[in-house]
């Protein structure tokens, strides 16, 4: 039994439907909402309950396309860690930026490179 395995339950192709559907879809997708969330300024308490409601989404397509177990605790976790693993880092770079700008506004002589990659990118 090897480590994955003891993580994560799944059948043959395991590591396969992992990587495409939790890690390739699922990120892609945590990545946009993060996104989204960081450059919308909205509050972090929708950061989880985007990561729970992307978990509860590749947990069913684990079931539909591959035949999985749907109601496992133990891979809702897994997934769940994984999506709000990538939506972080983007609202923790918006928090960063809102640090910064109350430093910037503290001392104008830093505004020069001050909120450098801040704020929303159009």
């Amino acid at each position: 039994m090897t480590a994955f395995q003891t993580l994560y339950t799944s059948g043959p192709n395991g590591h396969w439907i992992f990587l495409l559907l939790t890690l390739i879809m699922g990120g892609g997708a945590a990545y946009v909402s993060g996104r989204a969330i960081a450059d919308t300024w909205r509050p972090f308490w929708q950061v989880v309950v985007y990561g729970l409601l992307l978990a509860l989404v590749v947990r069913f397509l684990h079931f539909a396309l591959f035949e999985e177990v749907l109601m496992s605790l133990k891979n809702y976790l897994v997934e769940d860690g994984v999506e709000d693993g990538l939506i972080h880092p983007n609202v923790q770079r918006t928090l960063a930026c809102i640090t910064i700008g109350i430093w910037r506004h503290a001392w104008p002589r830093n505004r020069t490179r001050a909120l450098d990659g801040c704020g929303p990118v159009y």
